[in-house]
């Protein structure tokens, strides 16, 4: 009886460990670091419905149109220099809005945000990119009623 009570926790362990990677794609895209050729590395980055003292709140995926806003924050560690990088608010794969935002050392955050207006609803892209248009980070997400 031991012996297979064992087994069982066996099992059942792996298989919460083998579950347990398979959730980390969505969770690396969110929060790994990704760098470009000169070494600047975004650490994290996130839509939520505000920044709060340097600090997203509220993150998700699916916003309501009620919030009236949307933002992408976006941190960066190490910054090696001087730079800047775009944030490309894509709506149904057109460009909405590009905004131009600055970094600098030894590592920063910043954010844009966006108002909504009854026809955002639908899906919306974030794409992060640095100041040669290589993209960093695409995060996808949905404005709903």
């Amino acid at each position: 009886m031991k012996y297979k009570l064992s087994i069982f926790l066996i099992i059942l362990l792996s298989l919460d460990i083998f579950f347990s990677l398979q959730a980390l794609p969505q969770t690396k895209e969110n929060s790994m670091p990704t760098s470009d050729s000169k070494n600047l590395t975004l650490f994290h980055a996130v839509m939520c419905e505000e920044v709060k003292k340097h600090v997203p709140r509220n993150p998700a995926i699916v916003f309501s149109i009620t919030i009236g806003k949307v933002f992408c924050y976006t941190s960066f560690d190490p910054v090696p220099k001087k730079t800047f990088i775009y944030h490309n608010w894509l709506y149904r794969d057109k460009i909405s809005t590009k905004i131009k935002l600055n970094l600098k050392p030894p590592r920063w955050t910043t954010y844009s945000r966006i108002q909504l207006r009854e026809a955002d609803k639908g899906p919306w892209r974030m794409e992060i990119t640095d100041n040669k248009g290589n993209i960093l980070r695409v995060l996808r997400f949905s404005i709903t009623d």
